[in-house]
């Protein structure tokens, strides 16, 4: 496996990732880094670019047998780094502050491995995939025409999770990860004076009826199927002005929803609602949809390769997680690309910031973990001797 001096290099490349984080769709730094720690490892094939700046290497096992994809995000946020540690982003106003910068590490590191040790049988990618904050990368890599090349039999990732103890590994048996949108409406009325806002028309009372009525319609709960929830997440109506009566309006809001069929059916409704209100009130409306993820499962057979992919490497077997309400476009892959899907949880310790959160900073401690987690399970699936082994 990995040696000491390996693991003080991949923490090395981590933090130089951590210094340069780029936003989804404008990774074109960060792949090219990537690529530079993969080619000495000797990939097969290289695909650059996919969907936009992804990275995909390929190796090729001595015989046939199934493809293994293992996936890790390339894109950083849009969020002030508070932190204050040596390698913080150099880069104002965004910071890998989801732990993407280790992800890709722990991918890249596989390619070691891979290059001292090749499968006896079927194909391992790496794919470092664009744009997964916004919901638009996994998409985007699988309508690029050199998908064909890459369709993976079995897809596997991994996302830190903390609050969870530190190197633990859990997983989701079935549904993994919500479903949810970002709805826009814009909502066109008429200004007035402020001293005659009868000859305009104004969207305050349309706002008004429609922030209750939103939320109304998901109220969040226990994750079941037939979950949803309804998040406003900003309003603006009008001009800052005293002497003008409004005549625009935007609401944002959150739809979230366990199962995709769901989530079609809290669309509708809240279409429903906004056009209802707005002709009421005789305003123009239009609708708009942003970073749209659909439900992510995961599937019993890569469950199940997760599972003794632990065992193989001598880790504890998997605790049994619950959905989580935050969303993935990871379950593209399964339910668009036809690969058998699982992505597992590795615990970034109990105490740890949270995701998202301004002063959060991947743990270098689980790197290991994660590495073992995927070689394991790689090992299991091109195993002709491991259970469940397809038949090629």
């Amino acid at each position: 496996m990995l040696s000491n001096s390996d693991l003080v290099e991949l923490i090395a490349f981590r933090h130089a990732l951590h210094r340069q984080p780029e936003l989804s769709g404008q990774e074109h730094k960060t792949a090219r880094r990537v690529v530079a720690f993969l080619e000495p490892t000797q990939p097969d094939k290289m695909l650059c670019d996919l969907g936009g700046t992804g990275v995909a290497a390929i190796y090729e096992g001595r015989a046939p047998g199934p493809t293994v994809m293992i996936r890790a995000e390339l894109d950083g946020l849009p969020i002030e780094e508070l932190g204050a540690p040596e390698y913080r982003s150099e880069v104002t106003g965004k910071g890998h502050l989801c732990g993407h910068d280790g992800h890709m590490v722990m991918v890249a590191a596989l390619g070691r491995l891979l290059a001292r040790s090749r499968p006896e049988r079927g194909r391992v990618i790496l794919m470092f995939q664009p744009a997964e904050e916004t919901g638009q990368g996994a998409a985007a890599v699988l309508q690029d025409p050199r998908w064909a090349q890459i369709a993976p039999d079995y897809a596997f990732a991994l996302h830190n999770l903390p609050g969870m103890p530190l190197g633990q590994v859990a997983v989701a048996e079935g549904a993994a990860n919500c479903a949810s949108r970002g709805m826009q409406i814009d909502l066109v009325g008429r200004t007035a004076h402020a001293s005659m806002p009868e000859t305009g028309v104004s969207p305050a009372n349309a706002v008004a009826r429609l922030l209750p009525a939103l939320t109304a319609l998901g109220q969040g709960g226990a994750l079941v199927p037939g979950f949803r929830l309804v998040t406003l997440t900003h309003v603006n109506m009008g001009e800052p002005a005293f002497g003008i009566a409004p005549g625009q309006a935007r609401i944002l809001a959150t739809l979230r929803c366990l199962e995709d069929g769901d989530m079609a059916s809290l669309v509708a409704e809240a279409e429903a609602v906004v056009q209802d209100v707005a002709y009421d009130q005789g305003l123009g409306v239009s609708l708009g949809y942003h970073d749209v993820f659909h439900a992510c499962s995961n599937a019993p057979l890569a469950v199940d390769y997760l599972k003794q992919g632990a065992a193989r490497v001598g880790m504890k077997t998997p605790v049994t997680a619950s959905p989580k309400r935050w969303s993935e476009d990871f379950g593209l892959y399964g339910s668009k690309g036809g690969a058998q899907s699982a992505m597992f949880l590795l615990g970034a310790g109990e105490d740890h910031a949270q995701l998202h959160n301004p002063d959060y900073d991947f743990p270098d401690d689980i790197l290991s973990a994660g590495i073992h987690m995927f070689w394991g399970t790689i090992e299991a699936v091109l195993d002709k001797k491991g259970k469940n082994t397809d038949a090629y």
